[in-house]
């Protein structure tokens, strides 16, 4: 192990009194650095930022999510703050290190193709072929969380109007317009199979399963999972899939980001803005088309 490791995990031990286990998880990110740090025969002392972002970006490119890359930075930041205060060193390399909290990945979505395939998987001649083509139409129509929709009331959903009310994040209520298409699969599996599907039963919910209950978010992933495979889409579908497709697909037609928050139901428009990979795209493409020089 590197010296200026093994002493910080023992000013972290007897110094700082840290429990074993958060000892033996220091111990393991920064033997991990240490290792990298060697394959390119330096040590932790003459590590700049740049060969720091380098190992994390390693951790991103080997599949850890962002909060475990988060601690692996927390124990760098107190393993080179510890070698400054020892006065081992004079800069700190990872002051400007960037938290990856605030490292956006793309979402991930569907093309319009893809969609096409996807809502034509469904029989909407049989009672849950029906309910579940009417449930996806929705779900892409409206950008709902899958939590959301499963919990769509009857009362909740303006035919007329073309709007449905649904309470979100932190209770809050939003209105979300739904467009024709989905209008008609709700209307022709309300009119012809739901109370086929409850029998006996009553519900207050629109989608309803033979218990006269909400379908739980796990079965509709499952089932939503089963359809892409039936349609051949070569990807783990998944409900927020749908959600990142409807949002991507509206930025790719003109909408802005500020109903496009509204739509989605996010508190903070910064968190709407990942969508902004689009907006990219489609200047890039504006500028190909009509620059004289594009």
């Amino acid at each position: 192990m590197d010296t200026s490791i093994r002493e910080f995990l023992a000013f972290a031990s007897i110094e700082k009194g840290l429990s074993a286990n958060s000892i033996a998880a220091y111990r393991r990110d920064l033997t991990r650095l240490a290792g990298f740090l060697k394959g390119r025969e330096l040590d932790i002392l003459a590590a700049d930022v740049s060969q720091l972002r380098d190992f994390l970006n390693t951790l991103y490119q080997d599949g850890l999510s962002a909060r475990s890359v988060a601690r692996y930075l927390s124990s760098i930041r107190g393993l080179y703050r510890y070698l400054l205060d020892e006065g081992r060193l004079h800069e700190d390399p990872t002051a400007l290190l960037q938290s990856p909290g605030r490292w956006k990945t793309l979402p991930k979505y569907l093309t319009l193709e893809e969609v096409d395939q996807l809502l034509g998987a469904p029989d909407p001649e049989t009672r849950l072929g029906s309910r579940n083509m009417a449930m996806v139409q929705l779900l892409y129509a409206t950008g709902l969380r899958v939590s959301e929709l499963v919990n769509v009331r009857l009362a909740e959903l303006n035919s007329e109007m073309g709007i449905v009310r649904t309470v979100g994040k932190g209770e809050k209520t939003r209105l979300v317009p739904v467009g024709r298409p989905a209008l008609k699969a709700i209307d022709d599996y309300t009119s012809r199979f739901r109370k086929a599907i409850l029998k006996e039963a009553s519900s207050e919910f629109l989608f309803v399963t033979s218990r006269g209950s909400s379908m739980s978010r796990q079965a509709f992933w499952k089932l939503l999972r089963r359809y892409g495979l039936m349609a051949g889409i070569g990807k783990k579908i998944t409900p927020h899939m749908l959600r990142h497709s409807f949002a991507t697909h509206l930025l790719e037609r003109g909408a802005d980001l500020r109903s496009l928050q509204l739509m989605l139901g996010h508190s903070d428009i910064s968190t709407t803005q990942i969508y902004t990979h689009v907006l990219r795209s489609r200047m890039r493409a504006i500028y190909d088309t009509y620059h004289p020089r594009g």
